[in-house]
């Protein structure tokens, strides 16, 4: 039977331990310190001479401390692996072939607010000696809790640096977009933009090179978010810079191709669409770099048509492997539709896609319509089709109406 002395011993070393451990907490040590106090706590204070804790990280138990165990342990409990018994406090975990937490004596479930948080396996060193297991469940409540205290405060820090990213980005993804577009009579002009997220890849553009000349494109960058939104911005830089130099489209895109590849090292891509027309000779000079292509309706034409000719996607490969610049001669009155793959891509609740050929049809039915009526007719149309399954990509429709004029 321990002696009163005995006991007394044992309640100043479990409060030196609470001591300990708290102390870590409220001075705000980082997740390693207070797991390595509670550790050697667990050793010298509470006369324990083995230990594994496991404490819960999503869809598993993560193995935190392992001491004194010789038996192979996982380093990762499957949660679903663990079967509770909350009217007996008792647990069952399998374990696969090759595992064993025998030579452990005990282990002690920890609970906040009906939670399993985490699973404490320990061995006494004496077993004669009495253990105070309430306490050191206690005590391993009080480190789990900080634990997961520590990472919800981690969690919303990073969700808000998260939120003033996307905020930031949002900004710079606005800023690369025209403040107004085009309403005259020789050039009349409507977008339909519709981000699936705060930040999309998409981006279209309209720069005028004088009076009698225009530039117009549209793209998609890989990826979302602040990366996809500071490598637009350094593409529309470089776009208008040399457009600036009067390169012809030739060079402008072989050259676009060079520093998107310089910046991200093939690691990321865009798809590109680059238009260039006269408006005295009519004359329409294009490059289709991997993008959806644009429907072209003539009033004088029989039908709409595809602009298809160009290259392969930009940044992808350190050289453009072949390049083919579009052209058309003495275009008057002809509208042209630019759009990415959000698009083509959108899904009625059959699961079909809206595609190319449908949006063809409706822009040649409509092909008299100035921008604005047809985006309306757009927008009801796809309304019709997609029947409020919601688009899974952005999606942006620019269209450019040029006068006969």
């Amino acid at each position: 039977m321990q002696s009163e002395s005995y006991k007394y011993q044992r309640k100043e070393l479990e409060l030196k331990a609470l001591l300990e451990i708290t102390q870590a907490i409220n001075e705000n040590q980082s997740e390693e310190v207070l797991v390595t106090i509670f550790k050697f706590t667990c050793l010298v204070h509470l006369e324990i001479s083995s230990l594994i804790l496991y404490v819960a990280k999503e869809e598993d138990f993560e193995q935190r401390i392992s001491h004194g165990v010789k038996s192979k342990t996982p380093l990762l409990l499957s949660k679903e692996a663990v079967k509770e018994d909350k009217k007996s406090g008792s647990l069952s975990i399998q374990l696969e072939n090759g595992y064993s937490f025998g030579e452990l004596e005990t282990y002690l479930p920890v609970y906040h607010k009906e939670k399993l948080l985490a699973i404490l396996f320990l061995k006494r060193k004496n077993k004669d000696l009495e253990l105070d297991l309430d306490f050191t469940q206690a005590l391993a409540n009080i480190l789990v809790v900080a634990l997961e205290n520590k990472r919800f405060a981690r969690r919303q820090l990073e969700q808000e640096v998260m939120k003033r990213e996307m905020e930031i980005a949002s900004q710079v993804q606005q800023l690369l977009f025209p403040a107004t577009l085009p309403n005259t009579d020789r050039l009349k002009a409507e977008v339909t933009y519709v981000p699936h997220s705060r930040v999309g890849g998409d981006y279209y553009d309209l720069i005028a090179s004088g009076e009698e000349k225009v530039y117009f494109c549209i793209a998609d960058v890989s990826g979302k978010g602040m990366a996809a939104a500071l490598l637009m911005s350094n593409f529309q830089a470089a776009l208008r810079t040399l457009l600036r130099s009067n390169a012809d489209l030739e060079t402008l895109i072989h050259q676009l191709n060079f520093t998107l590849f310089d910046l991200t090292k093939g690691e990321r891509f865009i798809t590109f669409f680059l238009g260039e027309y006269e408006f005295a000779s009519g004359n329409l000079r294009y490059v289709n770099a991997g993008h959806n292509p644009p429907v072209l309706c003539s009033s004088e034409a029989e039908s709409t048509e595809f602009l298809e000719a160009g290259t392969t996607i930009l940044g992808a490969f350190e050289a453009l492997p072949f390049m083919e610049v579009g052209k058309r001669e003495g275009l008057k009155g002809f509208t042209l539709h630019l759009f990415t793959d959000g698009l083509t891509e959108a899904m009625n609740p059959e699961e079909e896609e809206y595609g190319e050929q449908r949006f063809k049809e409706l822009a040649e039915k409509n092909k008299e319509q100035n921008p604005a009526e047809f985006h309306q007719e757009f927008r009801l149309a796809i309304d019709r089709f997609a029947k409020k399954v919601p688009f899974h990509d952005d999606l942006t429709l620019l269209s450019l109406r040029f006068s006969k004029a």
